[in-house]
């Protein structure tokens, strides 16, 4: 890699994003280290997930640590979104968004909430940086997923996040059952995410399909105000299975015994 370049920064957004009142109630400063801040608070040039919100991120930024330039001057480009049904579409060229690093200058990758490239589209952007042997650093914040895994109590030596499941009852229930089986084989934790209007949904299918011996953990809202995590049998969930609000993320986590 040459000298000349710039360096792609992922910088980690706090997890609060879509709850209202959140980016008030909570400081970036405590969520994010000073270092992150002081960083994101210079880079001129961003690719993001969303523009909106990477806008309203840096008016948070700006509370704390004020911008090196005005925020209507801050390049602010988005990455390509993904085809909606019919046919896959080829992989987009994501070169030209790494355009900044090939004149000098230093780039900010960052998603909606909490690290980029992790269960995130900007991963394809880091690939594309190291094809070309550009620098790429990770900054240091929060992952909803690692969050929620050490505050769950469920195996943290071995994991897998497993993403969305089907929405369909019939297709969730069967992949819901391949995973347990396979976290009783492998003594492995599963991780999984649902759109928040559905938490209620998933919890109903995860009590209704899991074993009552099965570790169920829901961390809801982390580092947002009302943020809580419940691990317990399946059996115990069962019989006070609480209500999920339909407005806050949640992360899921298993393990069989």
């Amino acid at each position: 890699m040459s000298a000349d370049n710039g360096t792609l920064y992922l910088v980690p957004n706090a997890l609060d994003f879509g709850i209202e009142g959140a980016d008030e109630a909570v400081p970036l400063d405590e969520v994010l280290p000073m270092g992150v801040l002081r960083i994101a608070a210079r880079l001129e040039h961003w690719v993001a997930e969303n523009a909106r919100s990477t806008r309203a991120f840096l008016k948070r930024v700006d509370r704390i640590v004020p911008l090196a330039r005005p925020l209507q001057q801050i390049e602010i480009v988005e990455l390509p979104r993904p085809a909606k049904g019919g046919k896959p579409a080829a992989s987009p060229d994501l070169g030209p968004l790494l355009t900044p690093l090939r004149g000098g200058a230093d780039l900010g990758l960052i998603s909606e909430a909490g690290l980029p490239a992790v269960a995130d589209p900007g991963a394809a952007l880091v690939e594309a940086a190291h094809a070309e042997g550009l620098s790429v650093v990770a900054l240091p914040g929060p992952s909803s997923l690692l969050l929620a895994l050490a505050a769950s109590g469920l195996n943290g030596q071995s994991f897998a996040f497993v993403g969305y499941l089907p929405v369909e009852a019939a297709a969730r229930a069967t992949r819901l059952r391949e995973l347990e089986a396979l976290s009783r084989k492998a003594r492995q934790t599963q991780i999984l995410i649902e759109t928040p209007y559905r938490n209620a949904a998933m919890l109903q299918a995860l009590l209704e399909h899991l074993q009552p011996g099965t570790r169920l953990s829901v961390s809801c809202a982390l580092t947002a105000p009302g943020a809580f995590s419940r691990s317990d049998s399946v059996a115990r969930w069962r019989a006070q299975p609480g209500v999920l609000p339909a407005d806050r993320p949640a992360v899921f986590a298993l393990l069989a015994e």
